[in-house]
């Protein structure tokens, strides 16, 4: 049947180990990615701060530090929350796509929006790390205040996520240069046999 197909005898058309380690990338990426969304979702912290004294009486300020604050924190939880989506349908492609044509457009479909997701995840992690970085160290120039002195369990959280959000990164660009690779099968595998007279 095989040499009827153009294939070597016992070669199969589409690796099953190549699969399996692009599938198992995969739910790595989800987690990594799914973990930074839940992360920087929930990073919150309320503090009371002392704002002014007057005479011996201080007044104090209750302040919360929240990730909708900054539209870079924003778009971090929206990137990685859609690459989270994107990485869990192509694991349910993977493992209950029995049909689905692993050859030809559909697949280059499939580098594609990999390679959409990791522009879209970098974009968001580096305006995050940004963030984080002004956060930290302020910017004396523009005269902005450093809020991590203050709220240091919600930079801690937020610098946790943003390295959750680079390990998916990296597994994303693996993923995405094995979906780019996998369509493409070297010449010398394929041997085009007649039939024996």
């Amino acid at each position: 049947m095989d040499i009827e197909n153009g294939r070597k005898p016992g070669v199969s058309s589409t690796k099953p180990e190549t699969k399996g380690l692009l599938l198992m990338l995969r739910m790595v990426a989800f987690c990594a990615t799914a973990s930074a969304t839940v992360v920087m979702a929930l990073n919150k912290e309320t503090k009371t701060v002392v704002v002014a004294t007057i005479g011996n009486t201080p007044i104090k300020v209750t302040l919360t530090a929240k990730f909708q604050h900054t539209p870079a924190f924003v778009f971090f939880v929206i990137a990685n929350g859609m690459a989270s989506l994107h990485s869990l349908l192509m694991i349910l492609v993977d493992l209950f796509g029995k049909s689905f044509d692993y050859k030809g457009l559909k697949l280059f479909m499939i580098a594609i929006l990999d390679m959409m997701t990791v522009a879209l995840v970098a974009g968001a992690a580096n305006a995050a790390a940004f963030m984080a970085e002004l956060g930290k160290n302020g910017n004396s120039h523009a005269r902005w205040n450093k809020i991590c002195d203050k709220f240091d369990e919600f930079c801690n959280h937020g610098g946790g996520a943003i390295i959750g959000s680079f390990v998916g990164i990296l597994l994303l660009l693996i993923i995405s240069a094995m979906s780019i690779i996998r369509p493409i099968k070297p010449a010398s595998s394929v041997q085009h046999c007649s039939p024996a007279v």
